[in-house]
């Protein structure tokens, strides 16, 4: 079966914690690598990847998961749906300062301070029902949950002080999203109503903060990122496209490789009129919509790595398989993402026993030190948490080499497969035909660090 991430016992004797930042310098990296905290959010990210994968129906016929036609969606879902709707009408009530300025709009701060008077009681309003399972009677452990998830949800909006927006704060709104898994809010099945029902429309939301306050790029890679802001529509969009899978075979993998027949060709990406066709049903070309809406010039200047991966021949599978791996390291393995990275007691800071002890990696052997802060100190955790996804003796132990059943694909980069699209004769890109297969390397990989034009270094400003 394919992993699922744990519940907590309903016993009332969940202690919930106000979620506080560990990842200070490299060591800490390495230890958030091993982390019981590291491996619910894989688990969580497969387990939402998979859902999107379209399914084959005894029929024969297959169900696409496009966004055009949702599922039912639940009361849970609906709740949330109703709450970033409350969060996107306070844009009306902190309207952009007029003016010069060089960075982003101040009045985002107004925003973020409306956003977190208001997040206790949206909480209080719409998570009844798990807020009596786990704090009946307790009203010290019911202001601490809400603390607890709070801390994830305004951190999934951006950064008030830098006035920026980037993949760590979508990878809070992600592990907000997973505590409410772990605490019961949704039920089993519910993962392709949590990505179509809650992720899209949270995306939606920033993107309007982003246009509407002018909000810069968190932890740039400028060209040679994927995006300046998101990850996940990249990784959700290629799997609604991805071969149809048997959704009663629980153990059956995730293609690496072909496509859904009616699936349109990757190349289709630097295409603006194409991409309008297919927005508004799929989250990866939404998301490049949206690049093509606050970029000029051709897209593969502006987006080279886009550009090359639209050149991947062997399908939409390929695809999502290469998404995941950038993932597990330009956004989980890279320190100026991730070190803002909250852990309380629903995502630990504690070594997963079923991990090796990983050898430092070379971007994390470049953090400077803290000096202020001590090492972790390294438990075994509290109880039996399901298994890592990475520790199918099938695939290996390594952890950012994760199952290949899931969908995630192994540490070796793509060699061949990879045809980019010709650009115009009078235009030369900017980066070789192996630009994107170059992005896949894990977090571990021995290569050598290098600072991008116009990227962010590796600081601590970074998210």
């Amino acid at each position: 079966m394919a992993p699922v991430l744990e519940r907590v016992v309903r016993d009332g004797q969940h202690d919930f914690t106000t979620p506080s930042k560990k990842i200070n310098d490299g060591d800490d990296l390495n230890f958030f690598l091993s982390s019981t905290a590291y491996k619910d959010l894989t688990i969580w990210l497969l387990q939402l990847n998979r859902s999107m994968v379209p399914n084959k129906q005894q029929t024969g016929d297959v169900q696409k998961h496009e966004l055009t036609s949702p599922p039912t969606f639940s009361p849970a879902v609906m709740q949330l749906r109703s709450m970033l709707d409350e969060f996107s009408d306070l844009i009306r009530k902190a309207p952009p300062h007029t003016g010069p300025r060089r960075f982003g709009n101040v009045a985002f701060r107004d925003w973020c301070r409306l956003a977190e008077e208001d997040a206790s009681k949206l909480l209080l309003d719409r998570l009844s029902t798990i807020l009596n399972e786990y704090a009946r009677e307790n009203e010290l452990n019911r202001t601490a949950m809400i603390d607890e998830l709070k801390a994830y949800l305004l951190g999934g909006f951006g950064s008030a002080q830098r006035l920026d927006y980037g993949t760590g704060h979508e990878l809070s709104f992600l592990a907000f999203l997973g505590c409410l898994w772990k605490l019961g809010f949704f039920a089993d099945g519910e993962e392709r109503s949590i990505v179509i029902g809650v992720v899209e429309p949270y995306l939606h939301l920033v993107r309007n903060l982003i246009m509407t306050y002018t909000l810069e790029p968190a932890g740039s890679h400028g060209v040679w990122g994927l995006d300046d802001h998101s990850f996940l529509p990249y990784i959700f969009g290629s799997a609604q496209l991805a071969p149809a899978i048997d959704a009663q075979d629980g153990s059956a993998p995730v293609p690496t490789e072909e496509s859904l027949p009616s699936a349109p060709s990757p190349s289709i990406a630097a295409n603006k009129e194409l991409v309008l066709d297919w927005k508004d049903g799929n989250m990866y070309f939404s998301a490049i919509h949206f690049i093509n809406s606050v970029k000029k010039g051709p897209f593969w200047e502006h987006s080279p790595i886009l550009y090359d991966i639209s050149g991947i021949k062997d399908g939409w599978g390929k695809i999502n398989k290469g998404m995941l791996k950038m993932y597990a390291a330009e956004v989980l393995g890279k320190f100026p993402v991730v070190q803002h990275f909250p852990f309380g007691s629903l995502f630990r800071w504690e070594h997963d026993p079923q991990v090796a002890s990983l050898g430092q990696s070379v971007h994390a052997a470049q953090q400077p030190k803290s000096k202020d802060v001590p090492a972790p100190s390294v438990s075994a955790g509290t109880g039996a948490g399901t298994q890592a996804p990475w520790a199918n003796a099938r695939i290996g132990t390594s952890l950012p080499q994760l199952q290949s059943s899931t969908g995630v694909p192994s540490r070796r980069a793509p060699s061949s497969g990879t045809q980019r699209p010709t650009p115009p004769l009078s235009a030369t890109p900017r980066v070789s035909s192996t630009a994107a297969a170059k992005t896949f390397v894990p977090p571990n990989a021995n290569v050598t660090q290098t600072t991008a034009p116009g990227a962010q270094k590796d600081g601590k400003e970074g998210r």
